[in-house]
């Protein structure tokens, strides 16, 4: 049986963990999964790091710093000011600022400090510029022509818009001279990265050793304004009316890049057991080359983040015997799964 695309897209976030760039000059990143914007989401997110500014961004905790809080971090002085004198017009009412700044405060980022009826802030650290580049992954272990008709459209809004430096699609290598998926109508400015193995085998996917670069992408320019598509002709295959689209600006892009970065610094790629239960008994960690995959011991299979809820038939909470410590609370099989992912995402992270 055909592994799910959910588990594919664990393997690939496992090979750019180790492998990334794959011309095969190391190169320090931090990789993440389903990240994007409201309008786009990203299967596998690779953020390129400078290492020095990397581990100075650590200063900040291990939450991620959202818009709000980029924007007091980023533009805080040196020296004790009034926040309105010290901050940029943030477009809109003042007193969220304030709500932000006190937040900042509540997580040590951030000096503050009341003289008179004024409130003052001051850096803490400077908020280093640490993300190099981003390179967006679209995973399609199956990649045949309908699959790839269907995928045409995300990614040429995907070049389109420019958000990533680069945009690659993951496949499946099936053995031929040409891959289809070359054949097939996707953006010329998209790369193709293929992975070797048998999905039958006892590791049931590639083998990270045999990966290819079928196709090699364009860089985009993420300085530029972007084109968002914002509709497209829908009157069938004789339709010549226009597309409807509107231009992101490049301050847009990089406030919304380094939010997307952000994110990824929280959450890693080995999150998903917050959106599963590993507190059902039949969930399980399978080990394969070094990396733990989720498996379903009641339908022996992989398991995938939408099968995996209360809401399955075969969903049975772990017996009270199982759990230890402060029962029923903490303890048990569940939360040690949990607890291992965390620890193995730490690894990642600077000290």
């Amino acid at each position: 049986m055909a592994e799910p695309e959910f588990t594919f897209e664990l393997r690939t976030c496992r090979w750019a963990e180790r492998c990334w760039p794959p011309e095969g000059r190391e190169r320090p990143v931090l990789v993440s999964r389903q990240l994007g914007t409201k309008r786009r989401r990203w299967d596998t997110v690779v953020v390129e790091v400078d290492a020095d500014a990397f581990a100075r961004r650590a200063q900040f905790g291990r939450k991620r710093l959202d818009g709000n809080l980029l924007h007091v971090v980023r533009n805080a002085p040196e020296v004790w000011e009034w926040y309105q004198d010290a901050l940029p017009d943030p477009g809109y009412p003042w007193r969220y600022v304030r709500e932000t700044i006190h937040e900042a405060d509540d997580r040590r980022v951030l000096d503050v400090r009341k003289r008179g009826r004024k409130l003052e802030i001051r850096r803490r650290w400077e908020y280093p510029d640490w993300v190099r580049r981003i390179v967006a992954i679209e995973n399609k272990p199956d990649l045949d022509a309908s699959a790839a008709r269907n995928l045409r459209p995300q990614i040429e809004r995907d070049v389109a818009l420019a958000l990533a430096d680069e945009v690659w699609v993951a496949t499946r290598a099936t053995g031929d001279r040409v891959e289809p998926a070359l054949l097939e109508s996707l953006p010329v400015e998209a790369g193709i990265l293929t992975f070797s193995g048998d999905e039958n085998d006892d590791y049931g996917g590639f083998d990270e050793n045999q990966t290819n670069v079928a196709w090699f992408p364009r860089t985009l320019d993420v300085d530029a304004p972007g084109t968002r598509i914002v509709e497209r002709p829908s009157g069938g295959k004789y339709d010549q009316s226009a597309a409807t689209f509107e231009y992101v600006e490049p301050a847009k892009k990089r406030k919304k890049r380094l939010e997307i970065a952000e994110r990824a610094y929280e959450r890693g790629w080995r999150s998903y057991t917050r959106t599963m239960r590993p507190d059902c008994r039949y969930f399980e960690l399978r080990h394969e080359n070094e990396m733990l995959l989720p498996h379903c011991s009641a339908k022996s299979c992989s398991q995938t983040a939408s099968k995996c809820s209360g809401r399955c038939s075969d969903f049975e909470p772990e017996p009270p015997t199982w759990r230890q410590k402060e029962w029923p609370i903490e303890g048990g099989p569940g939360k040690a799964i949990q607890r291992l992912l965390d620890s193995r995402r730490e690894r990642f992270r600077p000290d």
